[in-house]
């Protein structure tokens, strides 16, 4: 069976970083799946272009080994606020990292 993004993490969310910025913040639940999971492939840039359309230059990611987390941020396709906007602060946006299968 496939380790899910949401068994390694205490806590999940996300939000703007901006008019032009989506992060995301994972606290895992502890050093030994921060250290196991941080760096995987099945969290980078491919998976934000297919899950939210990003620009896979433009996704950055930021370790913080203190606090078991790691951030990705990623630019927005258009610009917080628009017409269509649907999650205008991002904060629905982490629901889809959730089943991400890491194993």
């Amino acid at each position: 069976m496939m380790t899910k993004l949401a068994e390694v993490c205490r806590h999940i969310r996300s939000k703007n970083a901006g008019p032009y910025w989506v992060t995301f913040d994972l606290f895992f639940d502890g050093p030994e799946n921060f250290t196991r999971y941080s760096d995987h492939p099945a969290l980078g840039p491919a998976l934000m272009q297919r899950l939210f359309g990003a620009d896979p230059a433009l996704v950055q990611r930021y370790p913080v080994p203190r606090l078991n987390m790691l951030k990705i941020s990623y630019a927005r396709t258009a610009a917080q606020g628009g017409m269509v906007e649907r999650d205008m602060h991002c904060g629905q946006q982490f629901v889809r990292l959730l089943d991400v299968e890491l194993d």
